[in-house]
């Protein structure tokens, strides 16, 4: 357990942890803790970009109207070059595997629900965005500054890679769309299932502030994402893509499903990208050279 946990425990929460329930670190460190009153949480502390605060307030209007999300139990408090909040501990449930169009069909319905409770809620746009939808980044190059992967030698990235990003953001940003919240790293391992139904939606530090259709599109991509990252088959986007627009009620325009089918991609890319500067198995890099040339059609790309 880290130093300062402790302190920031009885702080904010009144008490101190007397045990580790569990640890993950990704972007964000994530402890489990079991307090001495009893009560079971989450402390989260990620690096503070500035998005914390309206990821977290967000993430309580969601669980205050009943969505099927962990409540955060205190605002965002900064410790040092961190945001730290502590929410809900809301174990269970399963990971639904799988990339056919029924799977995709499920993931759709949830992820309509998802944005139809987003709406009405208004928080500061929570930008930048993550850095595998970063495609509106303001940078004179193709990719979003990431120093820790700029540093590395761009010579090993395919050139398909950057060409079939290039063509996607170009589609993007000719877009004249306004921009919604909405979940941005909509993938298996960040939702839990009991039986049919959705049980737990998490990772809220991946909020995003970009056109509905691009978020679906997205979306309609990563779904079946777990480690490692893929590209969904042609026919399940479709299928998600179709889905959604069903539980939302309304028909994406031809200008909106070109913006989903160009957003598939870019997380795609994004991800392929990681894979060859990290020397990794191209999982991504091979899913999103198959499938580019219809994907990029189907955007008018």
């Amino acid at each position: 357990m880290e130093p300062w946990l402790s302190d920031w425990c009885r702080t904010h929460l009144g008490t101190a942890p007397v045990g580790v329930l569990f640890e993950a670190r990704q972007i964000s460190t994530v402890h489990g803790l079991q307090l001495e009153d009893g009560r079971k949480v989450v402390v989260k502390a990620r690096p503070d970009d500035g998005r914390a605060e309206s990821c977290v307030a967000a993430q309580k209007c969601l669980g205050d109207r009943g969505f099927p999300c962990a409540r955060p139990l205190t605002p965002v408090v900064r410790v040092g070059s961190l945001a730290v909040h502590a929410e809900e501990y809301r174990p269970g449930g399963e990971v639904v595997r799988g990339d056919s169009p029924d799977v995709a069909t499920r993931y759709a319905e949830v992820f309509a629900r998802l944005l139809a409770a987003l709406e009405g809620i208004s928080v500061k746009p929570p930008l930048p965005n993550p850095r595998w939808l970063r495609w509106d980044h303001s940078g004179s190059g193709l990719w979003p500054a990431i120093d820790f992967l700029d540093e590395r030698d761009q010579r090993v990235v395919p050139d398909d890679v950057g060409e079939t990003a290039d063509r996607a953001r170009r589609r993007l940003l000719a877009a004249e769309l306004p921009n919604v919240l909405g979940h941005g790293d909509f993938e298996a391992q960040n939702l839990r299932w009991k039986a049919t139904e959705g049980w737990t939606v998490h990772d809220w530090d991946s909020l995003a502030w970009q056109p509905e259709a691009a978020l679906a599109g997205a979306a309609s991509g990563m779904f079946p994402n777990t480690t490692p990252p893929t590209l969904a088959p042609i026919e399940s986007s479709a299928a998600f893509l179709e889905s959604y627009q069903d539980f939302r009620g309304r028909r994406f325009s031809l200008a909106e499903r070109e913006v989903a089918w160009a957003a598939s991609l870019w997380p795609a890319a994004h991800n392929a990208r990681w894979e060859a500067l990290h020397g990794d198995r191209p999982t991504c890099g091979t899913a999103l050279r198959e499938q580019a040339a219809e994907r990029l059609r189907l955007a008018n790309a």
